[in-house]
């Protein structure tokens, strides 16, 4: 038998791939004598998701809900990238028609299709749960990321440290824009961890606006709003970390003309709903002598409930300013201590509908790919009797209940779903290369024009950090501490006064500013522990509980107005080997 195996250039952001295709001793009569079979790195795009509306006046000062945690794949892959049910938070600026948000010299500003304003791809809050190409640590499950994009995709930010993914060393001091605000759990640069037990799990996490600093004449002009993360989990309930107003109004420093558009000023919208983000996705294609297209991609599995059912999104809640913003305001002025917990007096809760699943494959960059048919008789999206965003499953003949088909072929115009066993031998015999396989991530910034960086990683380097600057002056107030993930890798970190933390050394703040928000976190501190309810708590099912070790007490002496900062994050071994990051080692 004549196997020729092509490799495709559209591997490009993908290095270290496998190929492994086998010739099985015994061949159906009905496979082909001559085949080709290419690995792609764009078998499967799009998204499943839905629609939100337009949200009343005045609820734009927060946005969350539950999201379902499970294993979307046995095994993670090398090369698949995945976000499960997110949201992406964008400054409402509804006035704004035709005034560009974005510079000329940003990212963004060269995807036309999303001129005249920009507006969608100018400020976003993003991340959430997902299987991320960037990743160095696999073990399962997904993980949980923040991601804040400032300055129309020209940079990341995902944690108090790092971008998201995109480089092994910390972000200069000068693009830092994440504060660590709880004293109780440290967070990551490649993402929070979970126990693996998640069948019927949910995650409860909201972005919500605090005024945990005044607003700033400039230049640049800068709002008052510290958007941050709260998370709802079994062992964690509570404030996390949050986005610097600083780092939304740094853009208009030289872009004047976007003064006061940007998520320290503005309320916040959904942009319509929220979905999954297939972005990545591994697959062989096989042409056969006959001129048959056959497609293969990863097994994608889902939790199915007693009705066939899939629930991923319930409890999707707005809030204004009056549910948590200016309570807090008036507690840091003098007035009553506040619980934390958001009033539901003000929320709104709309009412959200399924989007018909949009997947394609083969697509570059957003553009182009083959249509994906034939889907509607395996699974569809629903909106339930609660008001949650689910699939349904129908009858599938493709594979079990809860199972995405993992065979497509080409007919016509689009590529519709076949049985495993109308497939040649050859390609259910290709076997996708695991995680931890590659040597290399190499970012889609890459290559680019506009933002030159560090784009392409060597996947064995750890997370790490300068031993100068702002990671030094101020400086820690303890010695450095390390705790075993359940993803591989050993997380080293160090207490800092809060307002000592390196995000905060690149502000020229005065004295009297800085022990503002220091006695304010003390306050939150003292009464917002991780015991308490802050969101409300989901309509059905259980929460998820995170891996215990991200779960810190304080040290003595630091129980109130101290925070933990992560300054290297590394596999295992590399650790065990590195007498200067053992366990408690001295500073």
């Amino acid at each position: 038998m004549y196997i020729r195996i092509l490799v495709s250039g559209l591997l490009v952001g993908i290095s270290g791939l496998v190929i492994h295709v086998s010739n099985p001793g015994t061949i159906d009569k009905s496979s082909p004598s001559e085949y080709e079979i290419s690995q792609q790195a764009n078998g499967l795009h799009g998204y499943i998701g839905y629609s939100s509306p337009k949200r009343p006046e005045g609820y734009g000062a927060g946005i969350g809900f539950y999201t379902a945690v499970w294993p979307l794949v046995e095994k993670p892959l090398a090369g698949f990238q995945i976000g499960l049910p997110g949201n992406w938070i964008i400054p409402d600026n509804p006035d704004n028609k035709d005034m560009p948000c974005c510079p000329e010299g940003t990212i963004a500003r060269t995807w036309e299709p999303r001129g005249p304003t920009w507006a969608s791809v100018f400020q976003t809050q993003e991340g959430g749960l997902g299987y991320w190409r960037g990743n160095r640590y696999h073990y399962g499950p997904p993980k949980f990321s923040m991601n804040g994009v400032p300055n129309c995709y020209n940079s990341e930010i995902a944690s108090p440290g790092w971008p998201f993914f995109y480089r092994a060393e910390a972000l200069p001091e000068d693009e830092l824009g994440i504060a660590q605000l709880s004293n109780r759990i440290v967070v990551p640069p490649d993402g929070i961890t979970f126990v693996e037990d998640l069948e019927g799990k949910f995650l409860g996490y909201t972005h919500m606006m605090l005024p945990l600093t005044e607003k700033r004449e400039g230049p640049p002009p800068t709002g008052d709003q510290s958007w941050t993360l709260f998370l709802n989990a079994a062992n964690f309930k509570g404030p996390v970390a949050y986005y610097i107003p600083e780092m939304w109004s740094r853009l208009s420093k030289e872009y004047p003309a976007i003064e006061g558009m940007g998520l320290d000023a503005r309320e916040g919208t959904m942009g319509g709903g929220g979905a999954m983000e297939i972005n990545t996705v591994p697959s062989f294609e096989m042409k056969t002598e006959q001129g048959e297209l056959f497609i293969k991609i990863p097994q994608l599995q889902f939790p199915v409930d007693e009705n066939g059912r899939s629930l991923l999104v319930q409890d999707v809640t707005y809030y204004s300013k009056d549910a948590l913003f200016n309570p807090v305001k008036a507690w840091k002025n003098g007035g009553e201590a506040v619980s934390g917990a958001f009033s539901e007096a003000y929320s709104w809760k709309p009412s959200i509908s399924p989007r018909k699943i949009s997947l394609d494959q083969g697509a570059q960059l957003n553009a182009g790919g083959t249509r994906l048919g034939g889907l509607e008789s395996v699974v569809e999206t629903i909106v339930n009797e609660s008001n949650a965003f689910g699939l349904q499953w129908q009858e599938n003949p493709y594979g079990s209940e809860g199972l995405f088909p993992q065979y497509f072929k080409q007919v016509g115009e689009e590529r519709i779903p076949v049985s495993e066993e109308d497939v040649p031998a050859e390609l259910k015999s290709s076997t996708f290369a695991l995680a931890g396989t590659e040597k290399e991530y190499v970012n889609w910034r890459d290559g680019n024009e506009i933002v030159p960086g560090n784009f392409i990683i060597d996947k064995s380097l750890p997370y790490s950090t300068p031993e100068s600057g702002a990671w030094t002056r101020p400086g820690p107030a303890s010695k450095a501490y390390t705790i075993d993930l359940k993803d591989g890798s050993t997380v080293t970190y160090k207490w800092y006064r809060f307002i000592d933390q390196p995000s905060f050394q690149q502000f020229d703040w005065s004295q009297a500013e800085k022990e503002a928000l220091q006695q304010l976190v003390e306050k939150i501190h003292q009464s917002w522990t991780i015991d308490k309810t802050y969101m409300a708590p989901p309509t059905t099912g259980e929460l998820v509980v995170v891996d215990p070790a991200l779960i810190l007490t304080p040290p003595s002496g630091m129980e109130v107005g101290y925070v933990p900062f992560v300054v290297r994050q590394e596999k295992k071994m590399l650790a065990a080997e590195n007498p200067m990051k053992l366990p408690l080692a001295d500073l």
